[in-house]
């Protein structure tokens, strides 16, 4: 029982980080709203296969921005 109930809870909390992102990362909000998708998704990943590629795809568009090389792997 205790398994599911945390396993939900990580949904939940995954998923309204996910849409206080969205929320924030709208035209004329100010605030970090791509941070709140990413812990979000980290969040989720712990779960969902689709949520840790996801997460593994921004993070490595965010290191092309940036020029950073990716190292490991």
């Amino acid at each position: 029982m205790l398994h599911h109930t945390l396993r939900a809870s990580r949904v939940v909390i995954g998923l309204v980080l996910i849409g206080l992102g969205a929320v924030l990362s709208l035209p004329l909000v100010p605030g970090p709203g791509l941070v709140f998708v990413f812990v979000g998704l980290t969040v989720l990943s712990g779960e969902f296969e689709w949520a840790r590629r996801l997460r593994d795809r921004m993070h490595d568009g965010v290191r092309r921005i940036t020029g950073r090389a990716h190292h490991g792997e």
